[in-house]
C-alpha cells in the first residue's frame, strides 16, 4: 500500500512540474498510417515482425457495436489498430490487403451521416474512420443480410462501404482465398 502511495506521489508530483514521462501519463501512442484511429506503441524489437516485402491477407469480422451512439465502432477502430501495426514494422500499406466485414450489432457504423442523424439523433462518428481505412486500402463491406434485417435501405450505407451478399458468404469467400481471419 505504501509503494503505491509513493507511486502517485510520484505522478502527482511530476504532473505539477509538467514533465510526465510517457508511461506515466499513457502517452506515446503513435499512428503511422491512420491518423487519430487504432494507436499502437512501436515495438521494433519484439519477436515475430511482419514481412516488409510479402502481402498480407486478413478478413475481420466485426460485429460488435459501439457501447453508445457517440463512439467509433470498436471492430473499426480494431481494423486501424492493425493497419497502424504492420506499418510501424515498415509494411507499406499497399502490401496489406485486408477486408472489414460489418455485420450484426455493428450494423448501424456504416450508415451515411444523415441516416445516422436519423436514427441516433447525430452524426456518424465512424464516417472519418471508415474514409480513413479506404485511404489505407482497406475495404469495408456491410452484410447485406444484416442491412435487410435492421430495416435499412442500401441506399443509406456510407459511400465508402460496399454491400455484400453476407457476412457469412465474405467470410467463406475470403477464407478460400487465403485470407486469415481476424475475429473482433
Amino acid at each position: 500500500m505504501k509503494r503505491i502511495f509513493r507511486v502517485a506521489l510520484i505522478i502527482f508530483s511530476l504532473l505539477l512540474a509538467g514533465s510526465v514521462p510517457a508511461w506515466a501519463a499513457g502517452g506515446g501512442w503513435q499512428y503511422p498510417a491512420i491518423k487519430d484511429y487504432g494507436g499502437i506503441k512501436p515495438l521494433p524489437d519484439a519477436v515475430n515482425q511482419p514481412s516488409t516485402d510479402a502481402r498480407h491477407k486478413a478478413v475481420f469480422d466485426v460485429t460488435k457495436a459501439a457501447k453508445s451512439p457517440d463512439q467509433p465502432n470498436p471492430g473499426l477502430e480494431h481494423v486501424a489498430r492493425a493497419v497502424n501495426v504492420f506499418a510501424s514494422a515498415g509494411v507499406p500499406v499497399d502490401k496489406l490487403d485486408f477486408v472489414a466485414v460489418v455485420h450484426g450489432p455493428a450494423t448501424p457504423s456504416i450508415l451515411n451521416d444523415a441516416q445516422y442523424q436519423e436514427q441516433f439523433g447525430q452524426a456518424n462518428p465512424n464516417t472519418a474512420l471508415i474514409a480513413a481505412l479506404r485511404k489505407a486500402g482497406v475495404t469495408v463491406h456491410v452484410c447485406g443480410q444484416a442491412l435487410a434485417e435492421h430495416a435499412f435501405d442500401q441506399s443509406w450505407v456510407d459511400d465508402d462501404v460496399d454491400v455484400a451478399l453476407s457476412a457469412l458468404s465474405d467470410l467463406v469467400i475470403y477464407g478460400e482465398r487465403g485470407y486469415a481471419l481476424v475475429p473482433q
